[in-house]
């Protein structure tokens, strides 16, 4: 009888020894290396991401089984897989603008993977690089000329999402015409055609993957598929997102213009939005007025009511 009277006392006087162990470990375990090194192995990972059975870039092989391809494709898969805010963002702008990139391709005869190639030149961000190339296809203004984009202090239809990507297939046709194949073609995209030409000829080579390139072309098509595979089976690359997590397409609706605006910032307010909104969805405006061209009727895109 009095044992039982005493268990109560006996226990809470056992809880809380326990406790004050369990509190005295928690205390000195950021301080004890032994306990935080275990704690780390335990719960922390890092893991060679896997590599695909067949890599392929518009239906042509890349062979993988030449050791130096290997490790090449291996790299990019790599800094792509870790570089985990980057690849967030190509998903959720990808599904924005795939969908607009897409068709563009098909109707021109470029296969589809070429969507990787903008991708990987500028993430979906109208940037402009050092060298001046713009847009979503990093177009130089020379070429952007060449292949018959409008390019002056008004208009830059290198940030026309759609008509860039007109321009960009044309490019690329001309090279897979010239080069045979359309890695070679995507390679020429980074290097020049002309550039291009010079080393098959120097190297007496006609194969991309036999070519000793500058850094940046040699890892250029390896880029490509690191980012189409991630994309095939982005799960087995750790990748997770929700469809409310990506970007969705803009909605809007299209007022043809064939007559000079000299206050774009006043156009915007009277159809119902602002310079900021309008500038948005339409990036090639790059000024506060859009000067009469009698040669051409411009498509502007405004919001939803």
């Amino acid at each position: 009888m009095r044992f039982q009277k005493l268990m109560p006392l006996v226990l809470i006087v056992l809880i809380s020894f326990v406790a004050g162990i369990i509190f005295v470990n928690w205390r000195e375990a950021p301080d004890n290396d032994a306990l935080y090194y275990e704690a780390f192995r335990k719960h922390y990972g890092i893991y060679s991401p896997p590599f695909p059975a067949v890599a392929k870039f518009a239906g042509e092989l890349a062979p993988v089984d030449i050791w130096d391809v290997r490790e090449r494709l291996d790299r990019e898969l790599l800094v792509n897989t870790y570089w985990q805010s980057n690849i967030l963002l190509y998903f959720k702008r990808a599904n924005r603008w795939f969908p607009v990139i897409e068709p563009i391709l098909k109707a021109n005869g470029v296969p589809e993977d070429f969507k990787y190639l903008a991708l990987i030149e500028s993430g979906f961000l109208n940037a402009v690089s050092p060298a001046g190339a713009a847009g979503f296809w990093q177009i130089l203004e020379s070429t952007g000329r060449e292949l018959g984009l409008e390019i002056n202090e008004y208009v830059d239809e290198r940030f026309h999402p759609a008509k860039s990507t007109e321009a960009a297939s044309q490019f690329l046709n001309t090279a897979r015409r010239r080069f045979g194949n359309w890695t070679l073609a995507a390679a020429s995209y980074n290097i020049g055609q002309a550039r291009l030409g010079r080393i098959l000829e120097n190297q007496m080579q006609n194969c991309y993957y036999q070519l000793h390139l500058n850094d940046e072309t040699s890892r250029y098509i390896f880029r490509i598929l690191a980012v189409k595979s991630i994309f095939a089976d982005p799960q087995a690359y750790g990748i997770h997102l929700r469809e409310k997590d990506l970007y969705a397409p803009h909605q809007y609706r299209i007022l043809s213009v064939d007559t000079a605006i000299t206050n774009l910032a006043a156009f915007a307010i009277e159809n119902g939005t602002n310079f900021k909104t309008l500038r948005l969805l339409n990036p090639w405006l790059r000024s506060n007025e859009l000067p009469l061209n009698p040669t051409k009727t411009y498509e502007i895109k405004l919001p939803l009511p």
